[in-house]
C-alpha cells in the first residue's frame, strides 16, 4: 500500500485525529510493571520479552499478527534494521548513520508526509536471530514518539508453517493528549504496518513455494 493509495490516506487521517486532542491526562505518579497481555497464546520465553516497566506520563500496547508464512521467511523481511521501509509504508527512506548492523547502530528514518513527524533517529536494542527478537529505541528526530521503546517477536504458530508476531510499545504521552489519544495513534500504525509485513511474507513464501 503506498503513501497515495486511499487507504493510506483514511489511515492518515485517524492519525491525525488521535493527536489532535487537547485533554490532559491524570497520569500514575510512579512505574508500574505491564505484562504482555493478548488473547494468542505466547510462549513465556517470548512474553517476557514484553513485560514493561511504564513510567509516569506513559503508556502502552501490544499488537499481534498471525501470518500465513514460515517465522524464516518472516524474519527475513522483520530483521532488516537497515531497511524498515520494506513493510513499513509511512517509512519514506532510512539511512543507517552509525554502526553494520549489529545492536547499537544508529538509523535514520524518514517518514511520508502527512504524518505529525519528519525523521526519527532510531537504535537497535536488540537483534537475536536464534529467538527471533528485536527491539529499538528513538533516540532522536522531529516527532511525538519521546522515549518510545519497540520489541518485537517472532514464533510459529499453531497452523502449518504459520508464524505469529508480537510487536509491543512503550513511549511517553505528549502534552496535551490522553493515554488513550496516544495508543490510538501509534496503534494505527503498528497494525498498518502489520498488515503489510502478513501481505509481504505471504507473497514472498508463495514465491518461494513456485520456484522450488
Amino acid at each position: 500500500m503506498p503513501p497515495n493509495h486511499p487507504k493510506s490516506s483514511v489511515l492518515l487521517h485517524r492519525i491525525n485525529t488521535a493527536t489532535s486532542s487537547t485533554t490532559t491526562t491524570a497520569a500514575a505518579c510512579q512505574k508500574r510493571w505491564s505484562p504482555l497481555s493478548c488473547a494468542t497464546p505466547v510462549p513465556e520465553t517470548i512474553a517476557r520479552y514484553h513485560t514493561r516497566l511504564v513510567g509516569p506520563n506513559q503508556c502502552c500496547s501490544t499488537a499481534v499478527q498471525q501470518i500465513g508464512a514460515p517465522v524464516s521467511t518472516v524474519w527475513s523481511v522483520v530483521r532488516r534494521f537497515d531497511k524498515p521501509q520494506a513493510y513499513k509504508h509511512f517509512v519514506k527512506s532510512c539511512d543507517v548513520i552509525d554502526g553494520d548492523g549489529d545492536v547499537g547502530t544508529l538509523r535514520e528514518v524518514h517518514v511520508v508526509s502527512g504524518l505529525p513527524a519528519a525523521n526519527s533517529r532510531e537504535r537497535l536494542e536488540i537483534l537475536d536471530d536464534e529467538r527471533h527478537i528485536i527491539s529499538f529505541s528513538v533516540v532522536g528526530g522531529e516527532h511525538r514518539l519521546e522515549n518510545y521503546k519497540s520489541v518485537t517477536t517472532l514464533h510459529p504458530s499453531p497452523a502449518e508453517n504459520g508464524t505469529v508476531v508480537v510487536e509491543s510499545y512503550v513511549v511517553d504521552i505528549p502534552p496535551g493528549n490522553t493515554e488513550e489519544d496516544t495508543c490510538v495513534f501509534v496503534n494505527t500504525i503498528v497494525r498498518c504496518n502489520l498488515k503489510s509485513l502478513k501481505q509481504i511474507a505471504e507473497n514472498l513464501s508463495g514465491r518461494n513455494k513456485s520456484s522450488s
